[in-house]
């Protein structure tokens, strides 16, 4: 069994706005299993049996980067793809209570 990387990696938030960064399938082995019982869902098991299953060379790597995806957005941890936007700019109001 040899690590195989991710196409693209995949990025999950751990907390306190920190980014994690998987982009393989160690990387993934090591997150799942560091992921805290208590926050694991149904797709955690389908998670790590892809991760088993890609590492035997069962199925491709990005099914199993899919099934990491697909645990991190039920648990909630899927970093956004992208940012809001946040304008710094003042804005002028007028009496009604409007943007000017």
């Amino acid at each position: 069994m040899y690590d195989r990387t991710f196409f693209t990696p995949v990025a999950l938030s751990v907390g306190a706005g920190h980014k994690r960064m998987i982009a393989s399938l160690f990387d993934m082995h090591d997150f799942l299993i560091e992921f805290p019982p208590s926050r694991r869902r149904l797709s955690y098991g389908a998670a790590v049996k892809a991760c088993e299953a890609a590492r035997n060379g069962e199925i491709s790597v990005e099914a199993a980067r899919d099934a990491l995806i697909t645990f991190a957005v039920t648990a909630g941890v899927l970093w956004p793809s992208e940012l809001p936007v946040v304008s710094v700019k003042p804005v002028a109001r007028g009496y009604g209570g409007f943007a000017a």
